[in-house]
Order: structure tokens, then C-alpha cells, then sequence
């Protein structure tokens, strides 16, 4: 039997070679920033690329929301991610958000979301 990997603030499971990847910060409207999301999304990429038992990846998302995208309370208060200058925020866009795409981009899985 395959383990999945600990997720926080995501749910992942496996069953008939279809894994599942919930978002589950339905509190944040499932926002990537200011949350763990992103790392989530980035290590069950990592794991379906590793793990034979996975045929599928379906991804959804808890309660009213998908995702929101980026966090909308930190965006107006100029906080989290979306605090200090330009350059901080392109920076920190970099090594955040922009994981999800570079990580999905190798899965060799058909995706669903």
C-alpha cells in the first residue's frame, strides 16, 4: 500500500490509482498565499512524479472556493506576501507562487482540476 505524503493544510488520498489533492483552507477561500497551499501542491507534484500507484491527479478545492489566488485580506492590508516594496513582493512571488506551475509542469499524470 502506497503512503501519502503529510500534507498541512491540503488533503490527499489514493484510491484505484486516482489521487485527490483537496485544498483545505476554506477559511482563507482556499488562497495560496497565506497559507500552506503552495508547499502542499508542490510536494503531492513531487510524490505523483515518484509514485507508480498513481494514475490520475484530481484537484479541488474545500467549501465555496476553488482558490481564491492570492490571499485578499493581505493584498488590501499590504501584508503577508503582498508586504514591502515591489521588488520584495516580485521576490517573494518567485520562490512562492510561481513553485505550483514549475512543479505541475513535469507530472506525468493527466491533472484535473
Amino acid at each position: 500500500m502506497t503512503t501519502v505524503p503529510k500534507l498541512t493544510d491540503a488533503l490527499l488520498t489514493l484510491e484505484n490509482r486516482v489521487a485527490t489533492l483537496t485544498l483545505n483552507r476554506h477559511d482563507l477561500r482556499n488562497a495560496l498565499t497565506g497559507s500552506n497551499l503552495i508547499d502542499d501542491i508542490v510536494t503531492t507534484a513531487e510524490w505523483v512524479n515518484q509514485c507508480e500507484d498513481v494514475s490520475v491527479l484530481v484537484i479541488t478545492g474545500a467549501g465555496s472556493a476553488f482558490s481564491a489566488g492570492g490571499n485578499i485580506r493581505d493584498m488590501t492590508n499590504r501584508s503577508g506576501d503582498f508586504a514591502g516594496d515591489v521588488a520584495e513582493c516580485a521576490d517573494r512571488y518567485r520562490k512562492g507562487i510561481q513553485r505550483i506551475p514549475l512543479a505541475l509542469q513535469n507530472v506525468e499524470v493527466p491533472i484535473i482540476a
